[in-house]
């Protein structure tokens, strides 16, 4: 879910961090029910105010998770809880779990599926985020580009998880479609869990 609240301009405002304050109004966190929100003119009615609403509030919203994402890998880099590179990866998946794979999603099929295929034979569960294109997760890390990396289990990992559940409301989330239905990715935040 994400909440919105009535800016001090009376524009409608995003509340990704769920903090500002004020009256706020919950919605699902995907672009089609943001979208028919602001056809519907949901927002005006529910904040119980006269606020205006952007008609990009849909992609204002995925900016603003993806920044929250990059966000997250940046903290996870400086607390050394993420690997990255393919080499780097594969050496890390022999030593132990990941609690997700970043794949870019413009990465070649062949490395992508070389890694999942050695996580996959090495534990049963296997998270995967492949929203994020390479040059989206080289901003994350300082780097032009990354196309693989290992975020290890820990309090950043679950927060990154809810944040790109949320973000992929907003974009394709590819790593449905890269693997077969008997052998796809278990991602529980995208499943059911907390919007």
């Amino acid at each position: 879910m994400l909440r919105f609240v009535a800016g001090p301009d009376g524009a409608v405002v995003p509340d990704i961090a769920n903090k500002l304050p004020g009256r706020g109004v919950w919605i699902t966190a995907n672009r089609a029910t943001i979208e028919d929100a602001i056809k519907r003119g949901a927002f005006p009615r529910s904040l119980k105010s006269g606020v205006t609403t952007d008609p990009e509030l849909a992609n204002q919203v995925e900016a603003l998770l993806l920044a929250r994402c990059q966000g997250l890998l940046g903290m996870a880099k400086r607390s050394g809880d993420i690997i990255l590179g393919f080499d780097q990866v594969r050496a890390a998946l022999r030593k132990g779990a990941p609690a997700w794979l970043l794949e870019a999603s413009d990465g070649a099929e062949d490395g992508r599926r070389k890694v999942y295929a050695l996580a996959k034979a090495l534990y049963e569960r296997v998270n995967v985020a492949g929203a994020l294109t390479s040059e989206e997760l080289g901003m994350a890390f300082g780097r032009t580009r990354v196309i693989h990396g290992a975020l290890q289990a820990g309090s950043l990992a679950k927060a990154w998880g809810h944040a790109y559940g949320r973000l992929a409301g907003f974009r394709p989330a590819p790593e449905d479609h890269w693997f077969s239905a008997g052998d796809r990715t278990d991602n529980p935040e995208r499943s059911g869990g907390p919007g």
